[in-house]
């Protein structure tokens, strides 16, 4: 088990998580399973089948959107799931789920996976995914869940930030299709080895029959119980390239497309889409129909193994020969695939303590970028220890010291509607109406509605010193519902069109940004948050220290350039020049 408690995706590793005692206040969705590892649940180098672990993780989260939702659930989808350890017979897997946010009939289930040694005692993270169940419809009419409330400063980061794993989850599909298209028209045609292993020689085709023990009391099959046929082919597809039991490491974000019943007959589909130095691709496909009728499409997944040699190290693969025409598509797709993954697991996991600060953006890392950035000022947002350094003029600036890190926030209340102070602060443009520090910013990319890079321009804090240039990527979010924020977050990024010059230090902001509540239709709450770095501590050190009141000055300015504009029309999203 990690040490740490949290990452920079949000994932909580809270030791209250795993183990909490009759005394401590327990989440009122929380359901656990403990399983002891048998030799029936395992494969024949003595580790527990991933198939059995999906099973019991499916139905473990099934249980708890079921306790919150008062009805049944089905799967709806599953996030990224990266198994860190394997394990072995005779050790007790234990399994945490409970609700995060409950939408209008959809929630977000959170699923913690540990394994404990009963000789030692010792536990250890197997895995954290996020599923999303929805609530099956009712006699009288439509489910409406109920909300989640946050109890504790960890619910509460869970709460916010499955708002923004909803918006990455809708929109994944359609970004994918996009990148792939994009990214294969640039790797041209498949590479030849010599010695390569067809592709059709790695083909599995399996047929199940839905009985009764597979499916809930709904009579619809678990989702778990079809991701662990889906396993089983996969892995068999796997063998038949390696000639060795290969192990799962991870498998892609993934849609149910349909139901199942009992009586459906499932074909199942594997085939090895591409190997790579230690690991390979697998696609895996259901479908399933009764009597006569077509095949329906029920899930379609990518899974990664690798197999391990007798020191537990990755062995090196025999190449894949792709069948053509589609087989060709499937090899150059998980080339562009492994990519998108490695910018996911890189950028999402990415710890706020690692250097460099900034990321390299392009178009593949957009949503994963946003998604980091967003996810990092919502965990600022959420922390609970903030100390009151001073205030003035009901301008209020509070710190925070955390992993010898300094983070700061300052916060006022204007009487301009939360919208409009929204529109007016997204546009990084008009800052320097307001902020003395801002000289010049100007648009360098409008990637879409929602996310637009910034250069911006600030003045040297020495005399006859380099200015600092900085290149930010701003994202904003209007709020899911009535208990979210508007948010504006900060950010910066590299790119090869704009590197640093002699005229001005690169300066990093590592996470800034704004949150704006609406406290009634015509006040509103808005809080300024900055994890100081070294490109920013010059600007606001002296404040901090009590020897400068310049912050106060800057945000009275800004509480003036909120009020004299909140009747203007508002902007257009900027459009790069």
């Amino acid at each position: 088990m990690s040490s740490e408690e949290k990452d920079a995706s949000g994932i909580i590793l809270d030791p209250q998580f795993i183990q909490e005692s009759s005394e401590v206040y327990r989440n009122p969705t929380e359901v656990q399973m403990s399983q002891i590892v048998l030799p029936c649940h395992a494969n024949h180098c003595g580790e527990l089948s991933a198939g059995q672990l999906l099973k019991w993780m499916d139905s473990t989260a099934c249980l708890s959107a079921e306790r919150h939702a008062g009805c049944s659930c089905v799967t709806a989808s599953v996030d990224d799931i990266h198994f860190e350890h394997t394990i072995g017979v005779g050790k007790v897997v234990n399994i945490i789920a409970k609700v995060n946010r409950a939408f209008t009939s959809s929630m977000e289930v959170g699923i913690l996976v540990t394994c404990e040694d009963l000789y030692t005692g010792k536990q250890w993270k197997v895995c954290h995914a996020f599923a999303t169940f929805v609530a099956r419809r009712t006699e009288v009419g439509k489910v409406q869940l109920k909300q989640v409330i946050p109890r504790t400063q960890m619910e509460q980061m869970e709460y916010s930030l499955a708002a923004e794993r909803r918006r990455m989850r809708l929109i994944h599909a359609e970004i994918i299709t996009d990148l792939l298209s994009s990214s294969t028209a640039q790797l041209g045609e498949c590479q030849e080895y010599q010695d390569a292993v067809p592709a059709e020689r790695t083909r599995v085709e399996s047929v199940e029959l839905v009985l009764p023990p597979h499916a809930n009391h709904q009579v619809s099959t678990f989702g778990g119980q079809i991701m662990a046929w889906m396993e089983n082919v996969a892995t068999i597809a796997a063998s038949r390239l390696c000639n060795a039991h290969p192990t799962l490491r991870t498998i892609d974000m993934f849609h149910f497309r349909g139901p199942s019943h009992i009586g459906d007959r499932l074909v199942l589909k594997a085939i090895v889409n591409n190997a790579f130095k230690h690991s390979m691709e697998v696609g895996v496909c259901a479908e399933a129909y009764q009597g006569g009728e077509p095949l329906r499409h029920i899930n379609s997944a990518f899974m990664t193994f690798e197999v391990m040699d007798g020191d537990k190290k990755p062995r090196t693969l025999p190449r894949i020969r792709p069948e053509p025409v589609d087989g060709s598509r499937r090899y150059q797709e998980a080339i562009a695939r492994k990519k998108i993954r490695l910018d996911r697991k890189y950028i999402i996991s990415c710890k706020q303590t690692e250097v460099p600060l900034s990321v390299p953006w392009d178009p593949s890392n957009q949503m994963y970028l946003s998604y980091n950035n967003v996810s990092a000022l919502k965990l600022m947002d959420t922390r609970n220890n903030w100390v009151l350094t001073s205030e003035k003029n009901k301008v209020r600036l509070y710190t925070l010291e955390e992993n010898h890190m300094l983070f700061f926030k300052v916060e006022m209340y204007v009487s301009v509607p939360a919208e409009q102070s929204f529109h007016l602060l997204s546009d990084l443009r008009r800052r320097k109406e307001w902020d003395r520090h801002y000289e010049e910013c100007e648009v360098i990319n409008q990637a879409d509605e929602d996310d637009t890079l910034y250069r911006v321009v600030t003045p040297s804090v020495t005399k006859g010193g380099k200015g600092k240039d900085f290149i930010l990527l701003a994202s904003r979010r209007k709020p899911c519902d009535s208990r979210d924020p508007y948010l504006i977050a900060l950010r910066s990024v590299t790119l090869p069109t704009h590197p640093p010059t002699e005229d001005y230090t690169r300066g990093e902001v590592l996470c800034a940004g704004f949150t704006i509540w609406e406290e009634s239709s015509t006040v509103t709450k808005f809080t300024y948050y900055n994890q100081a770095s070294p490109g920013v501590l010059p600007y606001i050190s002296t404040d901090i220290a009590g020897l400068s009141s310049s912050f106060y000055s800057i945000f009275s300015t800004c509480s003036q350039f909120l009020e004299a504009n909140k009747d203007s029309v508002a902007a257009l999203p900027p459009s790069a020049s």
